[in-house]
């Protein structure tokens, strides 16, 4: 049996209030992809992903209209938001971390559903932190206050935090803002390797790192759906739209 895809979206609107900030978008993300959407600031990008795990709601006057399947279910109908939201994990541009040891940030939400043995949540610690790129940096000092970490060691911290309730989906906003370049090529790598356990959401303003990782490419203007396809055909080859080869080159941004 063909599975639904990961994330089905079918003419989707967004206010704030009055203000419409995405306008009648439709498109799919499929299972086990990275998935980049790539457009100038105010486009709808980071608004997009707070949709798809109701995290949008927390903004008094936001709301949606249109429909939006996630994992096969219309997330308009979902009772248990948490459980969605532990499916759909969101990591924003910049890091929120939580008053707690490095290792308690990694270790609450294994907490949460259940995880109590020592070792058993020990190494699920570590393997959130290897993934994120940080254990190496932090292996001697688990219990030091994760906010006293540096910027871009506390972003990788909120993705290791994202990781630690194993969700089918990953949604990261701007993950590198606050990263120096190795350390973003880096996880790049890993999110490379999770591909294959989950579907990756990227919204990014550097073109480039879409074209290195996402197998295809969405461009947002204005909160409208300029383009979508493949990103070796967006980038490499020629785009359908002159608004798409203008931004990737830089015409404009």
């Amino acid at each position: 049996m063909v599975k639904a895809p990961a994330i089905e979206v079918r003419d989707l609107s967004l206010f704030y209030g009055t203000r419409k900030v995405l306008c009648d978008v439709t498109f799919d993300v499929q299972r086990n992809e990275i998935f980049a959407v790539i457009g100038p600031a105010q486009s709808g990008k980071t608004s997009l992903l707070r949709v798809f795990n109701r995290t949008l709601e927390f903004t008094a006057g936001a709301h949606w209209t249109g429909e939006i399947r996630v994992l096969g279910q219309d997330i308009s109908r979902i009772k248990d938001v948490y459980d969605l939201r532990r499916s759909v994990g969101m990591v924003s541009p910049l890091p929120v971390g939580l008053p707690l040891t490095i290792f308690d940030n990694v270790a609450f939400a294994p907490r949460m559903a259940g995880m109590r043995r020592g070792p058993e949540l020990a190494e699920h610690v570590e393997r959130c932190l290897r993934q994120a790129a940080l254990w190496d940096e932090v292996r001697d000092r688990l219990d030091d206050l994760g906010t006293k970490l540096s910027g871009g060691q506390q972003q990788r911290l909120a993705i290791a935090r994202a990781l630690s309730h194993d969700p089918e989906i990953l949604c990261l906003d701007e993950f590198s803002i606050a990263i120096d370049p190795v350390t973003t090529m880096r996880i790049e790598d890993v999110l490379l390797e999770l591909r294959g356990r989950m579907t990756i959401v990227l919204v990014t303003n550097l073109t480039q790192q879409a074209r290195r990782i996402a197998a295809r490419t969405m461009f947002l203007l204005d909160g409208r759906l300029i383009e979508i396809g493949s990103t070796e055909r967006l980038f490499s080859e020629s785009p359908d739209r002159p608004e798409t080869y203008d931004y990737i080159h830089g015409v404009f941004g």
